[in-house]
């Protein structure tokens, strides 16, 4: 759903730097939660589930990297 309405009153940060700052958080949550499922994978020795939650981690860390790079140029005023 999109909001015709920018919050950033509401929480003195502007929608769209908002979501990307929520983005990155998500992110790095997700890859956090992947490593115990992958532990959780390596130990029952299902190597199949492992290998696509690396594949998923890989990805979030990529995510999470693409957004602090476009955070740090706008917090940096670029």
């Amino acid at each position: 759903m999109t909001s015709t309405t920018e919050t950033g009153d509401v929480t003195g940060t502007r929608d769209k730097d908002y979501n990307l700052i929520w983005y990155v958080e998500a992110c790095l949550s997700n890859a956090l939660r992947l490593e115990s499922y992958i532990q959780d994978a390596e130990r029952d020795k299902d190597t199949e589930i492992a290998d696509l939650f690396r594949k998923a981690q890989a990805d979030s860390r990529k995510g999470a990297e693409l957004g602090k790079k476009l955070l740090r140029a706008r917090l940096n005023g670029s």
